[in-house]
Order: structure tokens, then C-alpha cells, then sequence
């Protein structure tokens, strides 16, 4: 077998070599690799400290040249007066147009008077009363007084009216009764023994088939009619003058409701006689000999009910009549005396709130008023220089017309923000500006205006942001590229660390702490610690670029870990600013994920 392999290796010498060597400098590497000593990891600490944080945001934009305005009226009107030209300055406050302001200026006279009548009637009201308006008060309580007693005594006479009307009502009725008993169920117009009324019905009844129907309904309202008699007539007898008002009123309506039923017997009583001597004459049929006397009788019935009934209607009326006077009388004596007795004590403390509080709504209607006459003159806002007059006197313009065109001699900036740091800037916040073309020029100034709707380019929104300057500077020109540091936030005196040293597990902030005593320049280099770094859990507040604010978890002083320096890292330089690699969890911005860690409360 070695004479084999001693053959193989002569047959291949150069193969041989190679494996040989491969062998030999493997191994020296391996040994070397197991008996090297690994560097041990160093860590960059910074120590936590008092910080005033500022945090902010940054855009780049261009000068304007001026603020550029548009004066537009707040009304509507001809232009009687343009005090100004194309090009000329002009001062805050200053007349640019006057518009035709009549209407405007009736209303401010109206709204003056107006509040002056207020002011008259609260000063009336505040008077005492003079002695002639207490004497009219007292004349109108009287009147009212004398107006209920003379319902009264209406309505004594009233109620001995009604009597009369109704003992007037029943010398008639029993009469007028017996007569239509008699035409209606006597027998002198047919067989003896045979009511009058089915005699007449027997005569025409071949000849009109409605006949006995119209008979059934004569004797229906007759028998209505004696029904409503037979109860009134028995009340009558047993009521006396002596009755009290309610009484006579009952008895009033009863004998007038009798009467009714009287009147429309004898009217349909009159309508059947005449439907049957309308059929019988034209076919010259003999006519009973009494008919002619019935339907004199019912005549007049028919004038003696009928008067009956208007006497009785105008006393019921005459009593209605007298209650309402009462009543409205009863109103008007406690209006009356609820009147003079306000009179005698002076006015009401309400009464003089309500009037003083007219006079306020006034004032304010005057005020509103002469805030739109104003409205009809236009003025300059600011100091600056007419750069187009768009209107001549005469014209006619309407709200929100722009007139003209004033440009403001204030320079402003005008930079572009995404809309992530456009959602962290307000109006007023603080900004500095500088300059390329002007080295070393640094310029304050504030917020004045952010757009509220931003502009989209290529799926990008962007929002503009417009910046006053506390100070104007000659060297600064119009359109010249600036660059905006807005001050969102602020805190003096704040513990913070580096940004990098804070770190993330899941929803927990912690940094890692590292106990010890470190010179800031071993701490800046790297330190060897003889233990691991500490996690620990820490609250965080606002941060900038470069320092995070700690509100609780650590001390003043406290050494926390923002970079570890391992042997691979010294031959490759990385810097590791997420999660530590002895205890492993989720990095900050660049951080890789380890294993678990075990993170300390403070």
C-alpha cells in the first residue's frame, strides 16, 4: 500500500505540492486562531446632562420683494373718489377710495334716532308719575267699574225681559197647538172619524207616489213639536218671575228650542196642504171646503212664531251679550288697577332692565351701522407704494373688487415644507434666516402665515410657509435664495442624552448604563469596563438631531453607552447605534434585533 501511494505522489508531484503547502499553513493558521486572545469590546459613553433642547425645522426658499395686498371695499358701490396713482406711496390709513355711501349713511342717521327714542323712553320710564297720568288711570279704573255694573243691570232687565218674552211665548202657543191638532187630526176633509191629514193623503196618494212619505213627515215634526211643548209648558207653569238669572236662562232656551219645533210643524204643515192642492186643482179635482181656512190659520201661526222666536233670540243674545261684558269688564278692572297702582309705585325694576337693554340694542345697531358706512371707504393697511390702480372714479364695484394693488416695503421669506414638518409649525414661532449671497448675515424673524392647503408635484405635498423679518437689511434683495431655521420647540435646563444612546424594545425606551468614574476623554475614546453595561428603562420627552430628552430613568451624571467598539469593528469600523449585543433587543435608527434583554426600572 505505501509503495502504491509512494508511486501516486512521484506521478503527481505537483499536486502533491499543493495539498503539502495547504496542509502546512492551514494548520499554523488554526493554531494561531486557537491560542490568539480576543480583544475585549470598548464602549463610547456620554455622561447625562443639563441641556437647553431646541428642536427644528428647516426649509430653503426665496426673498419676495414686498407683501403684496389687494384693496378690495367691503361693499358695494360707485367709486364717487380714487385719491390714488400708479406708483405713488402711500401711508397707513390713507384715502384710497371712497364708494357712493347714501343708503349707508340714512341708515347710521336712522340707527341714531332710533337710540335716542330708547333713551327718551327710559327716561320717561324712570320719572315718577305726574298727577295727570294718575288721574287718567284712575277715569279708566272707573270706567271699567261703571261698565260691569251696567252688565249687571242689563242682566237683571234681561232676565225679566226673558220672563216676559217667554209668558208672551205661551199665551200664543196653546193656541197655535189646538190649531194644528185640529187641521192635522180633525175629520172635516174626509170620512167621519178620519184624521184631516191621512183624508188629504187618501186624495192625492193614486196621483203621487211621494205622498205618504211627505204625510209621515208632517206628523214626525208635529208629534216633535208637541213633545217639546207638553216639557216647556209644564216648566213654565211651575217656574215664577222670581227665578234666578240661570233659571230663566234654561227655561229661555228651552221655549225658544219649543218654539223652533213649532215653527217647522207649521211650515211643513203650510208645504203638504199646498202639495196636495197643487195636484188636485190642475186635474180639477174638488178641494176640501176648509183648506182655504187652514192655511190662513197657519199663516198666522207662521207670524206668531216667527216673532216668538226673534224676541226670544234677542234676549238670549242680550244675556250672552251681558256675560261677556262682564267678563271683559272683570279683565279690564284688574288690568286698570294693576295699571295705576304701577303708576303710584314707580316703575318696575324689570321694566327699566327691559328699557335699558333696548338702549344697549341700539347702540349696538348705531355701531353696526357706522361699521358699514366705514365699509364704503377703502384705505391703505400698511405703509408701501400703489402697483396698479385697476378701477377710474365712476365706476361701478361690488365687494371684493380689488381696486388696486399696494405693495408693502416689509421684505418677507417664503420657503417650502413637507407636509411632516409642516404639521409642527404655527404662526408667531421664531425663525432664523440666513443668506448665501450675504456671509455671516443672519436675520430673526417669526411665522406669519402657513397655507392651509398644501400643493402636490410628482405625488410630493408641500406646504408654504410665509416669514416676516424683525429687521430689514439693504443687502438683502428680492429673490435672493434663504434658508429658514423655525424654532418648534424649546426646553431649557433638561436632562439629555445622545440620541444614540437611547434605544427600543417593543414600546420601551431604555438606555444602557455603564457604572463607573470616566474622564471625557477616555469616555469619548472608548472604555474597557470590567462588567457589562446595565439596561435601563428610561421616559423620553422632545428631541432634535443630535440629543433626546430623559424625563425620568436616569441621573444627572449617569454614563450611558451610545457606541460599542468590538475587535471586528476595530479592523472594519462600524459604529453600532441600535441594540447592545451582549443583551441583545431592538436597535434605534440603523440597530440590528438581537436576542431578549432584561431592561432595569430606575
Amino acid at each position: 500500500m505505501f509503495t502504491t501511494l509512494k508511486s501516486a505522489i512521484l506521478a503527481h508531484k505537483f499536486i502533491s505540492l499543493c495539498v503539502l503547502a495547504a496542509l502546512v499553513f492551514g494548520g499554523r493558521y488554526a493554531y494561531q486562531r486557537m491560542t490568539a486572545t480576543e480583544a475585549p469590546a470598548r464602549y463610547v459613553l456620554a455622561s447625562a446632562a443639563r441641556e437647553t433642547l431646541i428642536v427644528t425645522v428647516s426649509g430653503s426658499g426665496q426673498v419676495s420683494s414686498s407683501n403684496q395686498v389687494d384693496l378690495k371695499p367691503k361693499a358695494s358701490g360707485d367709486i364717487m373718489t380714487l385719491a390714488i396713482v400708479n406708483g405713488q406711496e402711500v401711508k397707513a390709513g390713507a384715502l384710497i377710495a371712497q364708494l357712493d355711501a347714501r343708503e349707508a349713511q340714512k341708515s347710521v342717521r336712522d340707527a341714531a334716532a332710533s337710540l335716542e327714542s330708547a333713551k327718551i323712553s327710559l327716561e320717561k320710564l324712570t320719572q315718577p308719575a305726574d298727577t295727570l297720568s294718575v288721574i287718567q288711570s284712575q277715569n279708566a279704573l272707573a270706567q271699567a267699574q261703571e261698565s260691569k255694573d251696567d252688565a249687571h243691570a242689563s242682566l237683571v232687565k234681561a232676565r225679566d225681559d226673558g220672563f216676559n218674552a217667554i209668558a208672551n211665548a205661551f199665551l200664543d202657543i196653546p193656541s197655535i197647538m189646538q190649531g194644528l191638532d185640529d187641521i192635522l187630526h180633525g175629520d172635516t176633509a174626509g170620512l167621519k172619524g178620519q184624521d184631516n191629514i191621512q183624508a188629504y193623503a187618501d186624495l192625492v196618494k193614486e196621483h203621487d207616489e211621494r205622498t205618504l212619505s211627505y204625510a209621515s213627515g208632517v206628523e214626525a215634526d208635529y208629534q216633535n213639536a208637541r213633545v217639546a211643548y207638553n216639557k216647556a209648558f209644564d216648566d213654565y207653569k211651575r217656574s215664577t218671575r222670581s227665578a234666578d238669572l240661570s233659571a230663566i236662562e234654561i227655561l229661555l232656551d228651552e221655549t225658544y228650542t219649543t218654539v223652533r219645533a213649532i215653527a217647522e210643524s207649521v211650515k211643513s204643515t203650510v208645504n203638504f196642504l199646498n202639495f196636495v192642492q197643487d195636484i188636485m186643482l190642475p186635474k180639477k179635482l174638488k178641494v176640501p171646503a176648509l183648506t182655504a181656512a187652514y192655511l190662513a190659520n197657519l199663516d198666522s201661526y207662521t207670524g206668531q212664531v216667527n216673532g216668538h222666536l226673534t224676541s226670544l233670540l234677542s234676549l238670549q243674545t242680550t244675556i250672552k251679550n251681558a256675560r261677556d261684558t262682564i267678563v271683559n269688564a272683570d279683565r279690564s278692572i284688574a288690568e286698570k288697577t294693576e295699571s295705576l297702582k304701577k303708576l303710584q309705585d314707580g316703575p318696575d325694576a324689570l321694566d327699566v332692565q327691559s328699557a335699558k337693554l333696548t338702549v344697549t340694542q341700539r347702540e349696538n345697531a348705531l355701531t353696526d351701522a357706522k361699521e358699514k358706512l366705514a365699509d364704503y371707504v377703502v384705505r391703505a393697511p400698511f405703509d408701501g407704494r400703489i402697483a396698479a390702480v385697476n378701477v377710474t372714479s365712476g365706476d361701478t364695484v361690488s365687494a371684493g373688487t380689488a381696486i388696486a394693488t399696494l405693495l408693502a416695503h416689509q421684505q418677507i421669506a417664503e420657503i417650502a415644507l413637507n407636509e411632516v414638518d409642516a404639521a409642527k409649525v404655527n404662526v408667531g414661532q421664531k425663525v432664523t434666516l440666513t443668506f448665501d449671497a450675504v456671509e455671516g448675515l443672519g436675520i430673526s424673524g417669526e411665522v406669519a402665515e402657513i397655507d392651509a392647503i398644501g400643493t402636490v408635484s410628482q405625488g410630493v405635498v408641500s406646504y408654504t410657509v410665509t416669514i416676516s423679518f424683525d429687521t430689514q437689511d439693504d443687502r438683502v434683495r428680492p429673490g435672493m435664495s434663504v434658508t429658514a431655521v423655525i424654532i418648534t420647540d424649546a426646553k431649557p435646563d433638561v436632562l439629555a442624552v445622545p440620541n444614540s444612546a437611547v434605544k427600543t424594545q417593543g414600546a420601551m425606551n431604555y438606555v444602557e448604563v455603564l457604572a463607573g468614574t470616566f474622564t471625557d476623554a477616555d469616555a469619548a475614546q472608548g472604555v474597557i469596563a470590567p462588567t457589562a453595561p446595565r439596561p435601563q428603562a428610561v421616559e423620553i420627552g422632545i428631541s432634535n438631531d443630535t440629543l433626546t430628552e430623559i424625563v425620568s430613568g436616569v441621573g444627572e451624571g449617569d454614563w450611558v453607552v451610545v457606541r460599542t467598539i468590538t475587535a471586528a469593528s476595530q479592523t472594519a469600523p462600524t459604529t453600532q447605534t441600535g441594540g447592545n449585543a451582549l443583551f441583545g433587543g431592538r436597535g434605534g435608527i440603523g440597530g440590528a434585533t438581537g436576542g431578549a434583554v432584561r431592561i432595569q426600572g430606575r
